[in-house]
């Protein structure tokens, strides 16, 4: 029979889908994971993942054994919080997001919740995906939009704003822009068509931009793009503040309106630390767009 730590272990290599991974998470070195994998192995005589070139994906056996890992994980950290005591939240969480809010919005709004609780260990996790929180990739994740399926619950943070902007740099150096027709004579900075891993992110079309030249999946890849005067692109207003050369365009005639959403595992609402640290992010992340935009 498996003990917590054994589980902690395999809970690690499922989430990373590598060795390396699960090593830097728990501090081990990827051999000692591997064997304790093996051993784990051996003793309940399943195999609990498929091992190839690209990593470590679990068996059937393994997706089984998943979901009491992870009951038992919620049980120890439900004991952890009731042991702690105390009004401080303490203990690590890991928040997935888009790296947009990651970079421009998540950073501030998480040292002043750690300014406040200094017991707290927060990781950011920034990726331009969507992220599984049945395998516990991260605790709780911002998206873009509702998810369509799985057992997910889900709470809208709030909206928020984007413009087509430029460096004034660029703009002096270019033709004046006074409609959407203007911008195909303009160089324009967007996504990678067919990286986009959410349909609210296809917003180039309704912008007015019928084509990209200079493309990535990464927002921040097309931020400094714009701040370097590389050219046009769609820009959250709360990272205008982040460049203070920027300045929007056709802001009259160009003005788009997302929603960040807030993910968790519905089996996380039994664990008090998580939803009181889910209550101070969605209360901080609200006021600190709302500040944001308004300097835009």
């Amino acid at each position: 029979m498996a003990d917590w730590d054994d589980l902690r272990v395999f809970l690690a290599v499922a989430r990373s889908e590598s060795l390396s991974g699960a090593g830097r998470v728990l501090k081990l070195d990827p051999a000692t994971v591997g064997r304790r994998i093996g051993k784990l192995e051996e003793a309940m005589a399943l195999r609990l993942f498929a091992r190839s070139p690209q990593g470590y994906t679990l068996t059937a056996e393994g997706q089984r054994l998943l979901a009491h890992a992870i009951r038992a994980e919620q049980a120890v950290t439900e004991a952890m919080d009731e042991a702690g005591g105390g009004s401080g939240l303490t203990g690590q969480i890991r928040i997935g997001a888009p790296d947009g809010s990651a970079n421009y919005l998540l950073p501030q709004v998480v040292s002043q919740i750690c300014d406040d609780h200094p017991g707290l260990d927060v990781q950011i996790v920034a990726q331009p995906r969507v992220f599984n929180l049945s395998k516990r990739e991260a605790d709780m994740a911002i998206a873009v939009s509702r998810p369509a399926s799985g057992r997910l619950t889900v709470q809208k943070l709030t909206d928020y704003r984007l413009h087509l902007a430029a460096s004034r740099d660029y703009l002096d150096r270019h033709p004046p822009i006074t409609t959407r027709a203007d911008l195909k004579h303009h160089r324009t900075i967007g996504y990678i068509s067919d990286l986009i891993f959410d349909k609210e992110l296809d917003y180039q079309t309704e912008a007015g931009m019928e084509a990209v030249t200079l493309a990535s999946n990464s927002i921040s890849v097309q931020f400094n793009w714009v701040r370097n005067g590389a050219g046009i692109a769609v820009v959250h207003d709360f990272a205008m503040s982040a460049a203070p050369g920027l300045v929007k365009v056709l802001p009259d005639q160009v003005s788009l309106t997302r929603s960040f959403y807030l993910i968790r595992h519905p089996d996380d609402r039994r664990v008090d630390r998580l939803n009181r640290f889910a209550e101070l992010l969605v209360q901080g992340v609200r006021r600190e767009v709302a500040r944001l935009e308004a300097l835009a």
